[in-house]
């Protein structure tokens, strides 16, 4: 069955001095608000596009990898996932590194490399990410 989720933004004046809010409408779990120089500068307390997009990535990748390990037939302990995206005014979006760190007991180094890339190209988000020319996995079995 599929699922829809829902963020709203509410924005005021321009891109360079307006703000807005962006609420989790779906889950409800609260509004955050944004800015050209939270994007383009400092967070200072606000978040971004990009921010967004690293709390999706970061976990639909470890979901993804998770599944994916069960299906061949390992219990992941952990997974640690951060992922970095690069906005670069006038460019977009140049670059996202994902940085996994996971424990899996009896799972070989060779198995968790393919494992990682597996997840890397099928999680749902780096398919969506695909226009993305530059997504690199480091990924360390621990």
């Amino acid at each position: 069955m599929a699922t829809t989720r829902t963020a709203q933004t509410h924005w005021e004046g321009n891109l360079m001095e307006g703000k807005g809010t962006v609420a989790l409408t779906s889950s409800n779990v609260g509004s955050y608000e944004v800015s050209w120089p939270s994007r383009a500068e400092q967070p200072n307390g606000r978040t971004s596009p990009e921010e967004l997009i690293a709390a999706a990535h970061s976990s639909c990748y470890s979901m993804a990898f998770s599944h994916g390990l069960a299906g061949k037939g390992y219990t992941v302990a952990s997974v640690d996932t951060k992922a970095d995206v690069t906005f670069q005014p006038g460019e977009g979006i140049t670059g996202i590194t994902l940085t996994v760190r996971a424990s899996v007991p009896g799972l070989s180094e060779e198995d968790f490399q393919a494992a990682a890339q597996d997840a890397k190209a099928n999680c749902p988000v780096s398919q969506a990410l695909a226009g993305v020319k530059n997504i690199t996995l480091d990924a360390q079995l621990v």
